[in-house]
């Protein structure tokens, strides 16, 4: 007798759907995930961005991808229910900077800084997976790690703000090769000399 599978199921043998996953946004406001075949919370959506899984929100009407819109929605969530990553003054910042000339620029700049301090703290966390093992902790252990970190992290915080200083210089250049263009008319646009390392 041949088994029928779920709608959305992947196929017997095959290694599962190609691309992210999908989840539909209906009217109602409920999430539905394809790849299980059942409606999903904001929570399951938010365990998926923690766990590094790729997927698409898309309205089960239109198909237009609403994936930032529901990304936001978890960040609204969880800048209210706990303790907060953005300051009220920052978060002005960077209303302020939407419809202003540098705002593709500042997005390029916040998404490369994120990056470099996500790599920062997946090297620490690399340095101290063997504290997490039972077996081997030990207070003099924790000792060592916890003396071992400060240069460490200063090492990195410091390439971090170097690197960090770098793309703000791009910036500026970037900008004013820019108005050197659009006004070449104008002494004084041009771009600030580099400083030599």
């Amino acid at each position: 007798m041949a088994q029928t599978r779920r709608a959305g199921a992947p196929k017997a043998g095959s290694s599962g759907p190609k691309g992210p996953r999908i989840l539909k946004k209906y009217p109602n406001r409920r999430l539905y995930d394809t790849e299980i075949s059942s409606y999903i919370t904001l929570a399951d959506v938010k365990e998926m961005v923690l766990a590094g899984k790729a997927f698409e929100v898309r309205d089960a009407k239109t198909n237009e991808d609403l994936t930032r819109s529901i990304l936001l929605q978890i960040i609204l969530e969880e800048e209210t229910g706990g303790v907060p990553i953005f300051s009220t003054s920052m978060l002005s910042q960077i209303i302020r900077f939407y419809g202003h000339a540098m705002q593709g620029m500042m997005g390029s700049y916040l998404e490369k800084n994120l990056q470099t301090f996500t790599d920062i703290q997946a090297r620490i966390a690399e340095q101290s997976k063997g504290l997490y093992d039972p077996k081997t902790q030990n207070p003099e252990m924790w000792a060592q790690f916890l003396n071992g970190q400060a240069p460490i992290v200063q090492n990195l915080m410091g390439n971090y703000l170097e690197q960090s200083r770098n793309m703000f210089v791009q910036m500026q250049e970037q900008v004013a090769k820019q108005a050197e263009t659009l006004f070449p008319a104008i002494p004084g646009l041009k771009p600030p000399p580099r400083e030599k390392p």
